[in-house]
């Protein structure tokens, strides 16, 4: 199968291209394509002539979005659907991604494909305005991909640094922090995730569609962080703070943990989100340690 990759300096891009076994995958940087012109995104897939378009770009900065939803809108939504279209002129199958930040979080159990979405955010109303521009400009050929709380060895740029790398540069300097225990998510590792989502397209009984694929189970922030200094055997202490969803005026959802539903009727498994992060760090530790 013959790919073209949106967003390969990404976390999840550069992960894919790192993963990939079977395919042969095109990846043009920014220069080369830039996914807010429709022109561009037309004719890079008239020039390549994928089988699919795999998209990971996205803004994801959640606090930006607040301030700058025009931009947000454009890139999870408006580049969504042209490149969809384009995916949808010449029978490609299209692969884009959304976020556990379409749910408004008022569940207790972990959301299925077809809960109902109630965004909170602009970011989450992005995100699930690109779900129904793919689902509607692709009918036949979409796939969304829900997953929550990525984390990958090339980091995220828009964020300084994934989550579990800046938790290992906090034990550099402090003894104790605070974080949040009010939030309850599925953490997923970037390496799990590049592998299932080629283990779905690569699927003879997939169907168009939204699936969730994150690392199995669930944890608050405040449990993550803590795991992360147990299984690295650093000493700092772990408070736990209660900030009800809330970053200044922005509500996130107080719980997103996500099902892996349809791809497990797949026969698509993805591991526990500890024994993720425990590969993860072993993983960075070896890299670490090499001169």
């Amino acid at each position: 199968m013959k790919i073209l990759l949106v967003g390969k300096t990404g976390q999840l891009g550069s992960d894919l291209l790192r993963t990939n076994t079977n395919h042969e995958i095109v990846a043009p940087d920014r220069n080369e394509l830039d996914i807010r012109s429709r022109d561009a995104v037309s004719a890079a897939v008239d020039r390549y002539r994928p089988d699919a378009v795999i998209n990971t770009a996205a803004f994801h900065n959640v606090p930006l979005c607040e301030t700058e939803p025009e931009t947000a809108f454009r890139v999870n939504c408006v580049a969504v659907r042209d490149i969809a279209a384009a995916c949808a002129r010449i029978g490609a199958l299209f692969v884009t991604f959304s976020s556990d930040y379409v749910f408004g979080g008022e569940k207790r159990t972990p959301y299925l494909e077809d809960d109902r979405p109630a965004p909170l955010q602009i970011y989450g109303m992005t995100r699930l305005a690109g779900e129904h521009a793919a689902l509607s400009s692709a009918p036949g050929h979409a796939i969304v991909i829900r997953t929550c709380g990525l984390y990958g060895v090339s980091g995220a740029q828009s964020k300084g640094g994934n989550f579990v790398d800046n938790r290992i540069k906090d034990a550099k300097t402090r003894a104790s922090l605070e974080m949040g225990s009010d939030q309850i998510v599925s953490p997923t590792s970037t390496h799990d995730l590049s592998k299932a989502v080629l283990r779905l397209i690569e699927h003879p009984a997939k169907k168009p569609g939204i699936y969730h694929l994150v690392n199995e189970g669930e944890c608050s922030w405040y449990e993550f962080t803590k795991a992360i200094y147990e299984i690295m055997g650093l000493g700092v202490k772990v408070s736990p703070v209660d900030r009800g969803g809330k970053s200044g005026d922005m509500q996130r959802p107080l719980y997103s943990a996500l099902a892996n539903t349809k791809v497990r009727a797949l026969g698509i498994v993805l591991p526990t989100w500890r024994d993720a992060l425990e590969r993860y760090l072993k993983e960075k530790c070896c890299s670490d340690e090499k001169p």
